[in-house]
């Protein structure tokens, strides 16, 4: 009797966006000189944006303050062979909470958001209140693949 082999399909636009939404944690990809960094963080996807927050140091020296290209993952596993991964591309911008007014109410939105993950977020209670710097990510490329168990001697897709 042949093995399981797993089915492996693209996802469209749409489940990439839903695997977004409902997910809050990734990892954040950036070139920071002659390597690549990935570190884990915590997120809320909203309107075609991913909005975190970080800390001064390593990643913010790489990416800067301004427009970087980065890579964001996020993965659903449930089993060896059931599973969903989103991969984004795009430009990471930090958002100043003084400026423009449009940055101050992006400032605004980015706080309110991550505030339903973690309600302390910038107050006196925050758990990790060293992360004040707000940023948030454009969705321009998104890709993802879902892996779900086959037929026994199936073929696997892509």
């Amino acid at each position: 009797m042949s093995p399981m082999q797993p089915v492996i399909r693209a996802l469209d636009r749409a489940e990439c966006e839903q695997i977004l939404a409902r997910n809050h944690v990734g990892r954040l990809a950036y070139a920071s000189q002659n390597h690549v960094d990935i570190e884990p963080l915590h997120y809320v996807f909203h309107e075609g944006w991913i909005y975190g927050r970080t800390s001064h140091g390593t990643k913010m020296d790489s990416v800067g303050y301004t427009w970087w290209p980065v890579a964001f993952e996020v993965d659903e596993v449930e089993e060896i062979f059931r599973w969903r991964s989103v991969v984004v591309h795009g430009g990471f911008y930090t958002i100043p909470a003084e400026g423009a007014e449009w940055e101050a109410e992006e400032w605004r939105r980015g706080v309110e958001l991550l505030r339903a993950l973690v309600p302390e977020t910038l107050s006196a209670d925050d758990p990790v209140a060293f992360r004040t710097v707000i940023f948030r990510i454009a969705v321009q490329d998104v890709t993802g693949r879902e892996a779900v168990p086959g037929v026994a001697g199936g073929a696997s897709g892509g």
